[in-house]
């Protein structure tokens, strides 16, 4: 099972993965731990990444990225259409009210919905995952910001699964961090006593996060958590660039921001110069070649200057730091520590409000870039069933107060119950009980919509069915299950209704029945429990934090159920037997992507992989024959030139000038077949060539190596015919064969050699050297069994050694002791080696 955590951020992407050694962050194809969060479509194919990142200026139009906050947006928007003035490509209303863009892609306009797009980047950063881990990769968690509503976390989700992955968990960014931060820690304080408070703090390019969150050793809890969704490292990018357009306008009068490819090249100098104002605090330059009508544009700026441009955004940092601490109860001294991560809190000045607020020194041990990635990867661990993680258990909250609405039975009335205020723990369910005799709807909104950073309050509505009066007309008790996800989503997770009954028969049977009843309801209820603790990823179930409540419609909490079971025992008793009926609820979510709509999403996605593998195939094919033209040509002026004759050197040099004039005319843009075909063809007039050229270089080596067997066997022939006492044991008849075979094979390699000599190198060889190889097998196979074939050994009968023992003592030179020993020592060789066989 692959652990991968993804976060993905507005400008930039990161992904860590769980390795045997820890948590570690991977680099894509380019060696860069960081793939920019752009898509480049073309009139064939497709870039992703750092190939799309190069092509924002040259491909202005086809070029998407900053397209995180169109997430689960209507077209009509006020933030999309505030997004859609900075941004160079086109937005579109889709069918289904929700942004889309539009690009031209394989030579037609094609509109995108904001779930392909990201759809297609996940697709990438899944693909970049299974290079580095050599394995298929399908189980993830991906980070969102804390803010993000339940229609913008909807479509994270389903971008996930367009690009064929199961997201385990949507994860608040800053809660990401505060895991890669306490997960490592050793020195938290235990259970019993008071929590470490930690303050988080996230200023991405678009978006700045805080939250504080308890440490208690293998436990965080997210205190509270503000935002402002609206300040992040691009503002202080576009302050530098009002202020340079202002510049140019009256210096070299020119309008910057009439053209987006002059205005996006700005973009990128200012960010360059933001990054160097933030090290240096002297004057930087700011220089652009042909920058707009061929003119060079120059400037300077510095950090005095640019904080003094900022002091509007530098004012925001503070707000959202001041409302954590109110939210939380907690005062400055109860902070131990700030802990900063994002890319523009490495600005100074961002620094210092933070400092000023908090009166003491912030830290920055994590990695400011990687820090969410490497969370992710480490709740990934947590919930997979594959590593074996230290029990950490998280609880995370509900960012804004959600409330449920509902007719009642009263004329024109309607009740409301706020089931989930602001900062609730979470994943948390609650059961609500409701007596009704007819269907009802609820619908789920956000109670304070000047919180929320979206134009809509409504979350869903939920019709649950099948609801009737009880048989004696009164109303029936309907028991609601809504929750809050792992995700961070609201549902109405179950209904079910409690059915009165007569006792009827045999009175003795329905105390049974009832408790069985009801001890089947409190196990349902304990296991739903238990499902959401584990939703949590909490390995440990306190009492204090027991994830489900019982509300009655009134909005009153009652008595759990547990507690409350004896007394319900009873009346059940005197009243009857009850039964749970499950009933089925209708929803309808705001902005929710239909199933047909997102299948054709996922298939469009399977058409758009399978194009660039084919389009990568034919460019493929067509580099092929282009690198063999050139390292043809260039070796037929070297090495090759010795092998082929004056005539034929000009014919295929002229073949080799056709074959490239062809390439970059009519052959510019052909399909794969013909590069394969063209590459066959010259391969025809080459490989003769080369043929020549390889025999050439590997025969003399071969010729040797066989030689030299054939004089090693003529050197035992020799020995053997001198009565060498080595060779005396082989059998003659054997001998005159090895010499009649190495006779044979000493004239083949003569007349061979000799042969060969006589021909000129553009001719073809006499002999190849697969033959001369060929030969030498033979030769071992042949003479090597019967010229190396051991001495018989010879044996010593036992009496005679025995005697020789007893009576004479050394034997051959031997002492008696002597063959003891080595007969021990052989029985106990002999011994051991068996013992092993028996052991192998």
């Amino acid at each position: 099972m692959s652990v991968v955590g993804i976060d993905l951020g507005f400008l930039n992407c990161y992904i860590a993965v769980a390795r045997s050694g820890g948590i570690e962050t991977i680099a894509n194809e380019y060696s860069d731990r960081c793939t920019p969060a752009c898509i480049s479509l073309g009139s064939r194919t497709r870039a992703i990444g750092n190939a799309a990142k190069s092509q924002i200026v040259t491909n202005v139009r086809n070029t998407i990225h900053g397209f995180k906050k169109l997430h689960g947006r209507s077209f009509d928007d006020p933030i999309v259409q505030t997004e859609r003035i900075r941004l160079p490509y086109e937005l579109q209303k889709m069918p289904n009210g929700s942004a889309g863009v539009k690009v031209r892609y394989l030579e037609e306009e094609r509109p995108f919905a904001i779930e392909q797009v990201t759809g297609m980047l996940l697709a990438k950063l899944k693909e970049t995952s299974e290079n580095a881990l050599k394995k298929p990769v399908a189980d993830c968690v991906i980070s969102i910001p804390s803010f993000f509503t339940d229609a913008e976390r909807r479509s994270v989700m389903a971008a996930a699964q367009v690009a064929g992955l199961n997201c385990l968990r949507l994860m608040n960014e800053t809660t990401a961090v505060a895991l890669a931060y306490g997960i490592y820690k050793q020195d938290l304080p235990p259970l019993d006593e008071k929590p470490r408070n930690v303050v988080f703090i996230d200023m991405g390019h678009s978006a700045y996060q805080v939250s504080v969150c308890a440490f208690n050793k293998g436990k965080l809890k997210v205190l509270a958590t503000t935002f402002d969704p609206y300040l992040g490292g691009r503002n202080f990018d576009e302050a530098l660039v009002d202020y340079f357009c202002d510049e140019f306008k009256t210096k070299y009068k020119i309008n910057v921001k009439e053209n987006s490819r002059a205005l996006l090249r700005l973009y990128q100098e200012c960010e360059k110069l933001k990054k160097l104002m933030s090290a240096n605090a002297s004057d930087l330059p700011l220089n652009i070649e042909c920058f707009m009508n061929d003119l060079d544009v120059s400037s300077k700026m510095n950090r005095a200057q640019f904080e003094q441009l900022c002091a509007s955004l530098l004012a925001r940092v503070e707000p959202p730091l001041k409302a954590v601490m109110e939210q939380a109860n907690l005062q400055r001294e109860d902070i131990s520590s700030i802990e900063i991560v994002g890319g523009a809190t490495r600005i100074p000045a961002v620094k210092e409000q933070i400092t000023k607020f908090f009166l003491k020194d912030i830290s920055t041990t994590l990695n400011a870039d990687e820090a969410v990635a490497r969370g992710c990867a480490l709740q990934c661990a947590i919930l997979s069933p594959a590593f074996k993680v230290r029990e950490f258990s998280i609880t995370d909250l509900v960012p804004y107060s959600i409330t449920l609405r509902w007719k009642t039975s009263f004329e024109d009335g309607t009740g409301e119950c706020e089931v989930f205020c602001k900062n609730h723990p979470a994943p948390f369910s609650k059961v609500i009980t409701f007596h009704k005799k007819e269907p009802f709807e609820l619908e789920a909104f956000y109670t304070n919509l000047h919180e929320v950073p979206y134009p809509d309050a409504r979350i869903g509505s939920f019709t649950i069915q099948n609801v009737f009066p009880q048989s004696d007309g009164d109303s029936s008790k309907v028991k609601v299950k809504v929750r809050v996800n792992i995700h961070g989503i609201f549902s109405v997770a179950s209904a079910s209704v409690i059915e009165k009954q007569n006792l009827e028969g045999d009175h003795s049977d329905a105390p049974m029945e009832t408790e069985t009843s009801f001890k089947n309801e409190n196990k349902d209820n304990m296991d739903k429990m238990q499902v959401d603790q584990e939703e949590g990823g909490q390995q440990k179930c306190h009492a204090e934090h027991t994830p489900e409540e019982e509300i009655d419609h009134t909005g009153a909490k009652t008595k759990s159920a547990v507690s409350d079971k004896q007394d319900r025992l009873n009346q059940t008793l005197k009243k009857g037997k009850v039964k749970s009926i499950d009933l089925p609820i209708q929803s309808s979510l705001c902005r929710q992507l239909g199933q047909d709509l997102l299948n054709s999403y996922i298939e469009n996605e399977g058409k758009m992989i399978m194009q660039d593998k084919l389009e990568k195939e034919r460019n493929d094919a067509k580099n092929a024959v282009e690198e063999y033209v050139y390292d043809f040509r260039d070796r037929l002026g070297t090495v090759y030139e010795k092998f082929i004759t004056p005539e034929d050197m000009n014919k295929l040099s002229v073949i080799l000038e056709d074959t490239e004039n062809w390439l970059y005319e009519d052959g510019e843009d052909q399909p794969k077949q013909v590069y394969v075909d063209k590459l066959q063809e010259l391969k025809k007039y080459g490989q003769p060539i080369q043929m020549k050229y390889m025999e050439h270089e590997e025969r003399p080596k071969a010729l040797n190596d066989l030689g030299k067997k054939i004089q090693l066997v003529m050197k035992v022939i020799e020995a053997y015919r001198n009565k060498d006492e080595r060779y005396d044991h082989l059998d003659p008849a054997e001998m005159e064969k090895v010499e009649k075979y190495i006779s044979d094979a000493m004239s083949w390699l003569n007349s061979k050699m000799n042969a060969q000599n006589k021909l000129s190198l553009t001719q073809d060889p006499v002999v190849k050297v697969s033959e001369i190889v060929a030969k030498s097998k033979e030769l071992d196979n042949f003479c090597n069994p019967i010229i190396y074939k051991p001495k018989p050994k010879v044996e010593v009968p036992e009496d005679k050694a025995k005697a020789n023992s007893e009576h004479n003592g050394p034997m051959d030179g031997q002492s008696g002791n002597e063959t003891k020993s080595d007969s021990t020592k052989d029985s106990s060789q002999h011994t051991k080696s068996s013992g092993e066989m028996e052991v192998d």
